[in-house]
């Protein structure tokens, strides 16, 4: 578009709604990204052989919270002491520098166990599993201990704060809490787990309660928005399986009963019609098929495969074009595959071992994959095969962390450290 050829007042408007594009484009404010599935609007560049340029890379001890990137700032939690004691911690972080801006405690950091020690091994440290998610010049973060907590962005001094056990009776799980805030429009949405109150809606603004249901006990999962029939929803992955919210009201919409098992760990994947959840420890994937008739809604299974074989153990998969990559093992560690799944049958189309229990985000038509030892690995989201691009040792530690991708930096963590690395390309019209 020539500018030069608008009236003054417009072309200032122009200029402003396509820079307000562009920097809701390039945020990554919360797990999986600003619309809560792992995909990016950017699209990326293939790097030499020589790797990506690093812009910077810092300690960050203990955890496997992943990077939230909104305004410059970057932002994690991590487990440090303060005052003799352990505390989880919400860090910013200067965006082109890496430099610590505030580091604000939390609640209490005490965990069941964990792992970062061995290249084939869950035993070691812990810390931190939950995501921040930055929304409108604040930060909410969800402790281990269910404490839902909102900081100012800037100088991350605690707005509100909010026991979710004590308010509304939530329940710690083994392992402790591992899902993230969600946000959609004016509502924060948590699975608590307490008696007729477990699904619970808070104003972002305040934290009051804006409505609550059900008695699900909680698992690992964060929640999923999505739009099915027209219809905005949350869909929450609990200990008897998926229940869908209308986000608004509270309504039950529908359910998909699945098993449990010790821990249910990926979020759910909604693909037009079709929502895919998996878990491991035998309890494998599925697919429901979701139907409305008047105000009637039904979840009708599609496929179930049970095992390990298409578990995701706590790693969810991004969809393209009706297929899911991502990584598919359990308990693989720095051996488990990255496969091509088909959504609507459940039909692997190709399997490339060696990724272990990492995480992926999609930009483009490439899939971004962070092993759990560290490797970002660039590779073609296609069903013709197993098609690396590019790969570079980004960090060392273990990895169960989800790479964040803002305007061409991507930011990637493990339990020894964070760094950013240019892979910048632009942004696609997707």
């Amino acid at each position: 578009m020539n500018k030069s050829i608008l009236p003054a007042g417009l072309a200032v408007l122009v200029t402003g709604i396509l820079a307000f594009t562009f920097s809701a484009s390039a945020d990554w404010p919360n797990y999986r990204g600003p619309t809560y599935d792992g995909r990016s609007k950017e699209t990326v560049a293939t790097w030499v052989s020589s790797g990506p340029k690093t812009l910077w890379k810092v300690p960050m001890n203990a955890g496997f919270s992943s990077m939230s990137v909104a305004k410059n700032r970057a932002f994690t939690l991590v487990k440090r002491d303060f005052e003799g004691a352990s505390k989880e911690t919400c860090l910013a972080l200067d965006a082109d520098t890496g430099k610590e801006l505030w580091a604000t405690p939390l609640g209490v950091a005490k965990y069941d166990g964990g792992g970062d020690s061995g290249e084939n091994t869950n035993n070691g440290g812990d810390g931190p599993r939950s995501t921040p998610t930055v929304d409108g010049g604040f930060v909410y973060a969800l402790d281990n201990r269910l404490n839902l907590i909102c900081l100012d962005a800037k100088t991350g001094s605690i707005q509100w704060a909010k026991d979710l056990v004590k308010e509304y009776g939530g329940q710690t799980i083994y392992w402790q809490n591992a899902a993230s805030p969600v946000i959609d429009g004016n509502l924060i949405f948590v699975c608590a787990g307490g008696a007729d109150q477990s699904l619970l809606a808070l104003n972002k603004k305040d934290g009051t309660l804006v409505w609550k249901t059900e008695s699900d006990k909680p698992t690992h999962a964060s929640p999923t928005p999505a739009t099915i029939h027209g219809v905005r929803q949350i869909i929450f992955y609990t200990q008897p399986g998926l229940v869908s919210a209308d986000v608004k009201t509270g309504k039950i919409l529908w359910r998909y009963p699945y098993k449990y098992s010790t821990s249910s760990a990926a979020s759910p994947i909604v693909g037009g019609d079709i929502v895919y959840c998996s878990a491991g420890y035998g309890v494998g994937a599925g697919a429901a098929k979701i139907a409305k008739t008047g105000d009637i809604w039904t979840a009708s299974e599609m496929w179930r495969s049970t095992g390990n074989s298409l578990a995701n153990h706590w790693s969810t998969p991004v969809l393209k074009d009706g297929h899911l990559y991502g990584m598919f093992q359990f308990k693989e560690y720095g051996s488990g595959a990255m496969k091509c799944v088909e959504l609507s049958t459940g039909k692997v189309v190709w399997s490339q071992p060696n990724f272990g229990p990492g995480n992926v985000t999609l930009a483009g038509d490439k899939i971004i994959a962070l092993s759990d030892r560290g490797e970002v690995v660039l590779v073609s989201a296609t069903t013709e095969g197993y098609k690396e691009m590019a790969r570079t040792q980004a960090i060392s530690g273990k990895c169960w962390s989800t790479p964040s991708l803002s305007l061409g930096r991507l930011y990637v963590r493990s339990t020894k450290e964070g760094a950013c690395l240019d892979i910048s390309g632009k942004l696609s019209s997707r």
